[in-house]
């Protein structure tokens, strides 16, 4: 399966128009917004847990990242509740399950082979940025943008943007709430913020090594 798989392109996904498809996992749906692989797969993906449902225990060979967009996201290390934001590197494992309903946003099997920092936090929302983590090769912040704030970034090792609230304006197009913007290396990001503002998840420089 190749969803969205040219990260030298410019991609766009509106939550709103995204089908939710089933996963293997009763009570689980998805909706895909990059994709290489089957089930075992590079992907990024916003996932929907029904009250009550679960994941098989599983080990991330490749690594995940997840940021809880509502309810409260479990597994064996914890309750992780809207706002957080959980780095699991290549080797570590888990059962992942919402008894009362979550949704995410995960990446999956993108971390460096090597990679075996852990991260577990919370977004606070109370600066205009606010940094999640950052390595030799990306950088992920939370940016809250004011209303009607022009935001101009370079971004020559790629970056996606996903709308956690308000809006922006970025080649005349609107993003709003759970909208996801992928831009290749390269890139400049031009944006305005709308009326509310906008709070934004945001990771750059990962792309370079798949262009290059």
């Amino acid at each position: 399966m190749r969803i969205n798989a040219d990260f030298t392109k410019r991609v766009a996904v509106h939550f709103d128009e995204t089908p939710w498809v089933a996963s293997p996992a009763p009570g689980v749906e998805r909706k895909m917004l990059d994709r290489i692989g089957e089930e075992v797969a590079r992907a990024t993906t916003i996932v929907r847990f029904a009250p009550g449902s679960a994941f098989a225990r599983h080990v991330h060979d490749g690594g995940e990242e997840f940021l809880v967009l509502d309810g409260v996201f479990q597994d064996e290390h914890g309750d992780f509740p809207k706002g957080s934001y959980i780095r699991n590197p290549p080797t570590t494992s888990h059962t992942p399950a919402a008894a009362e309903g979550a949704v995410i946003l995960v990446k999956l099997h993108q971390f460096d082979p090597a990679d075996r920092t852990e991260v577990k936090t919370r977004i606070t929302g109370g600066a205009a940025q606010q940094q999640l983590f950052q390595d030799r090769i990306e950088t992920v912040t939370l940016q809250t943008w004011a209303p009607g704030q022009a935001v101009s970034l370079e971004v020559p090792g790629g970056a996606e943007v996903f709308v956690m609230d308000g809006s922006y304006i970025e080649s005349r197009e609107e993003f709003s709430r759970w909208d996801w913007l992928r831009m290749p290396p390269g890139s400049c990001l031009e944006a305005t913020a709308g009326i509310n503002g906008a709070k934004v998840w945001m990771k750059t420089g990962h792309l370079a090594q798949l262009t290059g």
